[in-house]
């Protein structure tokens, strides 16, 4: 039977940099935006004779890149050796199934778990992963149908959209997909919901306990699925980040200090031959010291996203004016305090880019969140995460949403579908193509 997870994207509004130092602090919002895993057996029954084999059978599909890749993983210590042209691997997946089996056969030290787990694994595992358009830049295709530059038209688009290939090599036979991504951390959203998939199809943890009266016990589950989601993600991009991306896609809108590097020390040492399986042992029984509190936003304002092209505010002084009851006062004065607390981390940025050389609130940026303050209803606008082009968010109040959105489509910026949600990992009752379907059917009018 298929199990089918999900992680959502991330933004991260204020501690760019600085999170990654303890004890700085980071607010990010986990979103809509959600990665897809799902995970089944490849063959329905096993042979009589597999119980000697000392490999399986891996085959992971993505769709949305055209690409299937095929692997052997070995049923005595857990590594993986692709049969597939290398540019067609996915380093985030190939580690994350590692590390998960070597989770599974950590944890179940008995006989009859042991035979249960070689069996399952016997049948091969099956992987499709899929992401929400909002990952990535569709800006090009939008352009191409000569739609304008809107959230509506963007809506338009058919769910988990394949990603254009770069016209140079479109022709060739070994094509190289564009991946041209709007900032949402697709990868750290993409490896915890297959670590997800597979430590509840693996019998590791069991995350439907995470809603109802059992939450509390799903939370173990969660855990884990936190540590090896950190451990596969930080080995596989050969660094260790500060991991906020990853705590939010297991854990959702949150407040976040870094876990020691030093807990991934034996992961990074796993290179010289020590086996999987040990690496594994060793991280769980780490202490992971991070730090998260839940925050989200709160009512009656909504996160707005918007992707410009390639390529300080006044106060606003109708608050003030329209405050007359203390409770009032006390409220404006919060949200001014939060509006010249993200002027200050702007400065900051900028000031810090400009030392270090890097573009991370870019001119082009800066002129339009500057216009994006100065707009009726918003409360505050940022580059999120480490800056740069990529996406830029704004935070309005009430209902000004709409009309923020039409003043982006005006300026060339794509108002994007994201918002916020503040769930994390969360199993799924089916294929999300499948709701994609049904939800397309049911809009049309007759």
């Amino acid at each position: 039977m298929a199990v089918v997870a999900s992680a959502p994207g991330k933004v991260l509004m204020t501690g760019g940099y600085l999170v990654l130092e303890k004890p700085n602090a980071g607010l990010v919002l986990s979103t809509n935006a959600r990665f897809y895993a799902i995970v089944k057996p490849i063959y329905e029954e096993i042979k009589p004779d597999s119980w000697a084999w000392s490999w399986t059978d891996i085959k992971l599909t993505s769709p949305q890149l055209l690409r299937e890749s095929i692997y052997k993983l070995s049923l005595k210590n857990q590594s993986l050796e692709s049969v597939s042209p290398s540019q067609s691997r996915n380093p985030f997946v190939e580690r994350a199934v590692e590390y998960c089996v070597a989770a599974a056969s950590a944890k179940f030290v008995d006989k009859d778990n042991k035979n249960a787990l070689h069996k399952l694994l016997l049948q091969g595992l099956d992987i499709t992963i899929l992401g929400c358009n909002e990952f990535y830049s569709y800006r090009s295709q939008i352009e191409a149908r000569g739609l304008p530059l809107t959230s509506e038209s963007l809506a338009s688009l058919p769910p988990f959209s394949s990603i254009t290939f770069n016209d140079e090599e479109s022709l060739g036979k070994n094509c190289k997909p564009e991946v041209a991504k709007t900032g949402l951390g697709s990868s750290a959203a993409m490896t915890a919901a297959v670590v997800a998939a597979l430590l509840n199809y693996l019998g590791v943890v069991n995350l439907s306990l995470l809603t109802g009266d059992q939450e509390q016990r799903g939370s173990a589950g969660l855990d884990l699925v936190h540590i090896i989601a950190q451990s596969a993600h930080c080995i596989a991009q050969g660094k260790v980040g500060s991991g906020f991306d990853v705590s939010s896609a297991v854990y959702g809108s949150q407040r976040y200090v870094r876990f020691s590097p030093e807990v991934l020390s034996s992961a990074q040492a796993a290179k010289n031959g020590i086996p999987i399986e040990e690496v594994i042992v060793d991280i769980l029984n780490q202490k992971w010291d991070h730090e998260r509190t839940k925050f989200s936003l709160p009512p009656l304002m909504t996160l707005v996203l918007g992707e410009p092209g390639v390529g300080g505010s006044s106060t606003p002084s109708m608050w003030i004016h329209q405050a007359t009851e203390p409770s009032q006062q006390a409220i404006i004065k919060a949200l001014l305090g939060a509006r010249n607390a993200m002027l200050q981390i702007r400065h900051h940025m900028r000031s810090m880019g400009e030392a270090a050389g890097v573009p991370i609130e870019p001119d082009s940026q800066t002129k339009l969140l500057d216009a994006t303050m100065n707009m009726e209803g918003v409360l505050l606008a940022g580059v999120p995460g480490a800056g740069g082009f990529d996406a830029v968010f704004a935070v309005t109040l009430g209902d000004s949403t709409s009309n923020v959105t039409k003043s982006w489509s005006s300026l060339d910026i794509l108002a994007l579908l994201v918002r916020e949600d503040p769930r994390g990992v969360a199993l799924e009752s089916c294929d999300p193509r499948t709701n994609a379907i049904t939800a397309a059917v049911s809009s049309v009018h007759i």
